[in-house]
């Protein structure tokens, strides 16, 4: 899942985005309101956290006019502020949910698992297809009744694979989802991902669920042999 953080705080945000990147999210940040209002409205962003106190634009105001525009990313605002008045007015500028600091990581990181489940849709906690299920809360892999251990970005993929199970997934999509936007690398670091993706849940299995797809991408096939 790819995050927008908008966050003045430089260490906070940095530990933010290290902690999600760890569980397997690809994390932008934007030290201001304008300029996360532009990330949002220009990038597809699965989750927003949006801090009130920002420079230039207050998280209020970025929060409106994200739904002004037709932006529905889940927006999860975070802020040092305390008071049922700041939680509502939050909520009633199209957030939702809300989150004081000082936080605990742990309870951030359910909130945006719930919020992800969410959109677009309800999507189901844990993902499965054939005898092959992931568990986004748990950050597990099962085959049958194998445990699979899977990195932070292996996690990525394979989560995005099953939630778009059947349709060609392009590399740039990929990209888009598990590596953050200012990714300048080879992008042919997909291709080696799913090398060892297939080592893992194909391999030694006897499937040939995650297929290439000459000139477009990959797509997982279900049923797979």
């Amino acid at each position: 899942m790819r995050v927008l953080l908008v966050e003045d705080e430089a260490r906070l945000a940095e530990y933010v985005k290290r902690g999600l990147e760890g569980e397997g999210y690809a994390v932008d940040i934007a030290p201001d309101g304008e300029k996360g209002l532009s990330l949002a409205l220009t990038e597809p962003y699965d989750l927003i956290v949006l801090d009130i106190l920002l420079p230039k634009l207050n998280g209020y105001l970025v929060c409106r006019e994200l739904r002004a525009r037709e932006v529905w990313s889940p927006i999860l605002m975070l802020t040092a502020k305390h008071g049922e008045f700041d939680e509502v007015e939050s909520l009633d500028t199209g957030a939702d949910d809300f989150l004081s600091k000082p936080f605990s990581f742990p309870v951030l990181l359910a909130r945006l698992r719930a919020l992800g489940r969410r959109q677009p849709g309800e999507r189901p906690a844990v993902l499965e297809t054939g005898d092959l299920k992931l568990d986004p809360a748990s950050r597990r892999c099962f085959v049958g009744e194998t445990e699979v251990e899977l990195t932070p970005t292996e996690f990525c993929m394979l989560q995005l694979f099953l939630r778009r199970a059947g349709d060609v997934v392009s590399k740039s999509e990929i990209l888009e989802s598990c590596w953050d936007w200012a990714y300048e690398g080879d992008p042919n670091i997909v291709e080696v991902y799913v090398f060892h993706l297939r080592k893992k849940i194909d391999a030694p299995f006897g499937r040939a669920r995650l297929q290439t797809v000459r000139g477009a991408g990959y797509r997982f096939d279900p049923d797979g042999h």
